[in-house]
């Protein structure tokens, strides 16, 4: 490595401080001021027809054309939560669905908010919360589009009570490979509705989707419960997640293969006594940070404002941003700059050099592996061995529709775990591929699944075992969607993405 390239990377901070964090900050202001406009003056419904016919007359154009190429989106790579662009970008045919951005319709008497794809649930959340509204799940980080999180997979503390978020959403709307605009719900269209989650656009382009919306209270009672053991962090993890009357929210943060704080929480408009902590404004520390304390000073017991909860991992993007700006949660940064942060991860992929990106290759674990609650432990133990990184997220979801490309096996126990894995692995036997390889290994040996929107090393043979293709594979062939979109595994799979 250069010295060039070592003090880019030493000091890329100055570079995201000086240049991504202002950048971050207009994007962000012209991106609310739009989002509000357009809300409000109702412009969005009225467009959102022209936008949808536009999809139509570029997939029209495809089959003029003599349908010479496979479709996708036009949405750039370097704009999406993974960390790795597709390749098969440069060899499709890309439909530009970059303007279904806004929220179209809040229908309170229905209980439904009806949004365009690329809507964000930071976009979704500033909406509705001063409506009295929100959505049933809401994955933490701003910049999640609902798009992403249908077509991929999005979890969050919510998640044992209702879910994955598409789990929440109540019908779909697509443009299909013949250019036609289909509705799907659980009793119109409903092959193709449980077959759109995770299928991650190979069945047709989404250009809407109904989310059902729940009375939101002002707050989260959040309590906050240490444990020093690996049995009791399990033991009470799960008994936890199983209390669904109690606990409206539940999480984890493991600290280490012995301690870690488990969260359970539950809305109301009515604190008492229960001290306020606004752990959203931009002078508090990072919530994880928060979080960790814990370990030393006991349980504890605090409200936090409902948006602010639901972000709560925004401003330090889990931990991650530690890696980028090492003083980032220091008391005189937080106040000087905190107001700015985090830097946008999209602008952090479009102006990475070659040897971040090889660095982030090497040398950084950013993975989601859904595990059944039961072998939490032994999962927390696979992670320990193969990259030793800390803290680790649990999230609990359920797993209750047969049908689809991931759920429960029949007859099994449908309460599953999100162990989430982000930063730079501390074993010393840490290799890359092999690591994720035995780690791959084990979730398929647990019937669990692996998110892929990170990095899948699984082959072919491996990914067909993981994932139930049955439905999906009915509907492809009923949609005729064989010569016209790939199939999921050619295109999150390694070999699909750029290095």
């Amino acid at each position: 490595m250069s010295q060039f390239d070592s003090f880019v990377i030493k000091y890329r901070w100055i570079f995201v401080c000086l240049f991504l964090l202002p950048l971050t900050f207009l994007f962000e202001t012209y991106n609310s001021l739009r989002n509000w406009f357009a809300f409000k003056f109702l412009s969005s419904p009225k467009k959102h027809a022209d936008r949808v016919a536009n999809i139509q007359r570029q997939i029209a154009d495809w089959i003029a054309d003599g349908r010479r190429q496979l479709l996708c989106t036009s949405r750039p790579g370097w704009t999406a939560m993974s960390l790795r662009i597709g390749r098969y970008k440069k060899s499709h045919r890309n439909i530009d669905i970059m303007h279904l951005k806004d929220v179209l319709e809040i229908d309170e008497q229905r209980r439904i908010a009806r949004v365009e794809p690329m809507v964000t649930m930071g976009q979704l959340s500033r909406t509705l919360t001063p409506l009295g509204w929100t959505i049933p799940v809401v994955p933490e980080l701003d910049d999640l589009t609902v798009g992403g999180l249908i077509m991929g997979c999005g979890v969050e503390s919510s998640s044992h009570v209702y879910g994955l978020f598409h789990s929440t959403c109540t019908a779909f709307e697509l443009v299909l490979a013949d250019g036609s605009l289909i509705r799907a719900t659980e009793s119109e269209n409903s092959d193709l509705f449980y077959s759109v989650p995770w299928s991650h656009g190979t069945l047709g382009f989404l250009v809407s989707a109904e989310i059902k919306i729940i009375p939101a209270k002002r707050y989260v009672k959040l309590h906050y419960e240490p444990v020093y053991t690996q049995e009791d962090m399990a033991k009470l993890f799960e008994k936890e997640s199983r209390d669904m009357t109690k606990n409206e929210f539940v999480e984890a943060l493991v600290f280490s293969q012995t301690e870690a704080v488990v969260m359970t929480g539950k809305m109301t408009d009515e604190p008492g006594k229960t001290k306020i902590n606004a752990i959203g404004k931009f002078w508090k520390p990072w919530f994880y940070t928060h979080v960790q304390n814990f370990l030393k000073s006991g349980p504890g017991e605090e409200c936090v404002p409902l948006r602010d909860y639901y972000h709560r991992h925004t401003r330090s993007i889990f931990w991650e941003v530690q890696h980028i700006i090492s003083f980032g949660n220091h008391p005189l940064f937080r106040y000087t700059l905190g107001w700015a942060m985090p830097p946008k991860l999209a602008f952090l992929k479009a102006f990475q050099t070659k040897k971040i990106k090889e660095l982030y290759e090497q040398h950084h674990v950013t993975q989601d592996m859904l595990v059944p609650i039961k072998t939490l432990a032994d999962s927390i133990d696979v992670f320990h061995e193969e990259f030793n990184i800390y803290p680790l997220w649990a999230c609990p979801m359920a797993l209750p529709c047969p049908r689809g490309m991931v759920h429960a096996p029949r007859g099994d126990d449908n309460l599953y775990v999100d162990l989430g894995c982000y930063g730079v692995p501390e074993s010393k036997t840490f290799h890359f591929r092999d690591s994720l390889r035995k780690v791959e290994a084990f979730v398929r040996k647990v019937k669990g699944f692996q998110m892929l929107y990170a990095d899948s090393f699984l082959t072919r043979g491996e990914f067909y075992e993981m994932f139930d293709h049955a439905l999906y594979n009915k509907v492809r062939s009923e949609f005729q969607c064989e010569n016209a979109f790939p199939v999921v595994y050619d295109k999150v799979s390694r070999q699909a993405r750029t290095h």
